[in-house]
């Protein structure tokens, strides 16, 4: 059965998805820039409402837009999200952080996993900023570092998802049953079942992903 994941901006659209056939919610502000940080009110309220209907909430971990390269003041900020979208209650977080030379930042991973211990952790979309040569490794990193899942989009967003398939498969056949590969970026309630059928994944996401 594939699981999937809408993206919502606010509330506002979230109990018709729901009612669609939405299981998990991600929570973005600013989806226009890639997605940033919703408001602490945002996720409570979200949160307490999908928990009512059995439905999963993992908010983006995200200071603001542009790369993922992250300073000291922003790891700060974003391990205070994490602690208080915890306490909220959420079921994961989605984060990621790259380096100047596009490889995984393991040093502030590594902090900001502290904070999001004892819920799922989805690395996103910065995952497609690593030269597709890299990517394995990066898999078993993330694996290593206990991360449980890595959005990606099979390439830059600017190229259709339907020319991805072939390395999106590669992917999730590498990772196999130690981290899930959730496909994302293009991926809509229309051509979903297909590209499911094509990779293999078992997980996909978007603002789409169900007919509201």
């Amino acid at each position: 059965m594939i699981l999937k994941e809408f993206c919502a901006e606010n509330f506002t659209d979230i109990p018709k998805a729901l009612v669609a056939g939405a299981k998990r919610i991600e929570l973005c502000d600013n989806l226009a820039v890639g997605g940033t940080t919703c408001s602490i009110g945002v996720i409570e309220e979200v949160t307490k409402y999908a928990h009512e209907m059995n439905v999963s909430v993992f908010p983006i971990i995200r200071p603001r837009c542009g790369n993922f390269i992250y300073n000291d003041i922003e790891v700060k900020i974003m391990e205070t999200d994490i602690l208080k979208a915890v306490e909220i209650g959420v079921d994961g977080v989605v984060f990621g952080a790259t380096t100047t030379d596009n490889w995984l930042d393991e040093e502030v991973l590594e902090t900001l996993l502290i904070p999001a211990q004892g819920v799922e952790k989805t690395f996103h979309m910065a995952f497609d900023e690593i030269p597709k040569e890299r990517q394995k490794e990066a898999i078993d990193r993330l694996v290593e570092l206990g991360f449980t899942r890595i959005l990606t989009h099979g390439s830059e967003l600017a190229k259709p998802i339907a020319e991805n398939i072939a390395h999106l498969k590669e992917l999730v056949d590498y990772a196999g049953d130690r981290i899930i590969i959730l496909i994302g970026g293009g991926v809509n309630y229309e051509n979903v079942d297909e590209l499911i059928k094509q990779t293999g994944a078992k997980e996909a996401h978007g603002t789409k992903i169900v007919k509201i």
